[in-house]
């Protein structure tokens, strides 16, 4: 990566765009620290004991972070030993960028034609139904190869997987399979952050699980259930991998450090009077001479709706409310409170500024929902902006 010089001529590194150029025109866009995300890394496997190994989710875009950057990054610094997707698709794009980590597909893959072009991929495929051991099998006397595959137990979450013992039948039919690789077993706990008997529950279930897989004779090289929260709080859930999201982007737990900062720019500001109707339907209207800005971003880029006269924006270090109702493109924040505020001035909508600071936990807060649903929206049209 090509170095830069900087003020009084220090050399510093230049940052890559997702983009194929790293012009963009409208002055919005997010910062992913791949540094950060590699530390975040570090830190998360000393919290594990030894031999657990870590598997990155990176579905969803990568928490909307930027699936490819992070998934090359994490391989080259030997940031994790797995990769977790949500489809075929989230898959393919990983290898077709380079990506060569074994890749689990965590969801149920339907129509079942999908497992061909998953094994073709050399990715994992989950399976949950019988009928999923013998499509598996087609594919593999298909590719001519043995194809591996985890098995899905529902212990709680009542989403996918396989209940128990009705479980066992399958987890059977998969060992007896000539051309399918029994490579391991997993569940999800569906409360690790919020109720530790539920998640309890949940594990004396899978425990009950692989005890009698074991006295079927059926041995997994890997067993997973935790994700952050149950990984970092209950020891008890890491078996011989661990499925962590939110830690590694910084939006979990203490001691992690957030990966993404948005930035805007200031581009419009003007001066109202007390009462002036501010954005769509007047929702807000002036109570004092006030100085707004208009910032190009809007809910069409992933700002939540609900942030309109609820959230902030950080200018100089100091927290700017949103007025009016955010529009598709763009949103208004009070400035008067921030006299040196000028067109072109950045504004911070996830980071830091100063000593002050806004999270995806706010946004979540703010618009009543949680921080996954606030970083996965970040939308396409902001590039990311990926700094070493």
């Amino acid at each position: 990566m090509a170095a830069v010089r900087g003020a009084k001529g220090q050399s510093r590194t230049a940052p890559v765009a997702s983009a194929p150029s790293q012009r963009f025109f409208r002055p919005t866009w997010a910062e992913v620290d791949l540094q950060a995300l590699l530390l975040n890394q570090r830190r998360f496997r000393a919290r594990l004991g030894r031999g657990t190994k870590v598997m990155f989710v990176v579905k969803g875009d990568a928490y909307g972070h930027g699936a490819v950057p992070l998934a090359r990054w994490t391989q080259e610094q030997k940031g994790a030993d797995w990769l977790g997707v949500s489809s075929v698709e989230e898959g393919v794009a990983l290898r077709e960028a380079g990506v060569r980590l074994p890749i689990l597909v965590l969801g149920s893959l339907y129509p079942f034609e999908t497992f061909l072009a998953g094994v073709q991929y050399q990715l994992t495929p989950t399976v949950a139904s019988l009928e999923g051991v013998q499509r598996l099998a087609e594919v593999a006397r298909r590719v001519g190869r043995p194809v591996r595959c985890h098995l899905k137990l529902d212990t709680g979450m009542g989403r996918i997987g396989m209940g128990w013992p009705s479980g066992l039948a399958v987890a059977k039919s998969v060992v007896a399979t000539d051309g399918v690789e029994f490579e391991g077993v997993y569940t999800h706990l569906s409360c690790a952050e919020s109720d530790p008997e539920f998640t309890r529950m949940q594990l004396k279930r899978f425990k009950a699980a692989l005890s009698d897989m074991a006295r079927a004779g059926i041995r997994v090289r890997l067993r997973h259930a935790a994700n952050s929260a149950a990984a970092l709080g209950c020891p008890a859930s890491r078996f011989d991998l661990v499925r962590p999201g939110l830690a590694l982007y910084g939006l979990f737990g203490k001691g992690f450090t957030p990966v993404l900062t948005l930035k805007t720019r200031l581009v419009y500001l003007k001066t109202v009077q007390a009462g002036t109707p501010i954005g769509y339907g007047a929702s807000f209207r002036t109570r004092r001479r006030s100085r707004i800005a208009t910032l190009p971003i809007g809910y069409a880029d992933g700002m939540p709706r609900l942030l309109s006269n609820r959230g902030r924006v950080l200018v100089h270090g100091q927290e700017c409310p949103i007025v009016g109702m955010i529009s598709m493109d763009m949103t208004m924040i009070d400035v008067t409170d921030v006299p040196a505020a000028r067109v072109g001035d950045e504004g911070v909508l996830i980071g830091a500024s100063g000593r002050s600071r806004v999270g995806f936990e706010d946004w979540a807060a703010w618009s009543k929902t949680i921080p996954y649903e606030t970083a996965t929206r970040l939308g396409p049209r902001v590039p990311r902006v990926y700094l070493q």
